[in-house]
């Protein structure tokens, strides 16, 4: 009995140390991908940000991921997410997605001999109808 309390104790500990980081595996339509770069943040840093931007390759492709956190999703509850991938300065792949969504990838772009960075933006309906909040990765050539 004392090893089933441990081990749920366990799994919520776990459970608690996750929420609030990307789990990113796969882009649509490719299988395994890589994250090149560093994170970037949304609203904060990496113990407080609202969501995070990520740059992955993979299928010979570049592709920027977003990620809403659990704890601002649950705290605000009316957002809308958009990524693209920036191409020597010009967005491409942007997708923007339905309000509430907590994650959303752009199209994948053949811009591995480019330079290019992850694009990520934030709408929280809660402050502003109009405004985005924004990130974008370190710039990879």
């Amino acid at each position: 009995m004392r090893f089933v309390s441990v081990a749920a104790a366990a799994v919520f500990v776990l459970a608690g140390m996750s929420s609030g980081v990307a789990h990113a595996e796969s882009a649509p339509g490719c299988g395994s991908v890589t994250q090149i770069g560093k994170t970037a943040y949304i609203g904060g840093d990496s113990r407080d940000a609202k969501a995070s931007v990520k740059q992955f390759i993979g299928c010979g492709k570049n592709y920027a991921y977003i990620y809403v956190w659990d704890s601002f999703a649950r705290k605000v509850g009316d957002f809308q997410i958009s990524v693209a991938m920036d191409v020597e300065g010009e967005l491409q792949g942007q997708r923007t997605y339905p309000r509430n969504q907590q994650e959303g990838w752009s199209a994948g772009r053949d811009s591995l001999n480019r330079c290019t960075r992850a694009a990520g933006g934030l709408k929280d309906f809660v402050i502003s109808e109009d405004t985005w909040l924004t990130a974008e990765t370190d710039r990879r050539c």
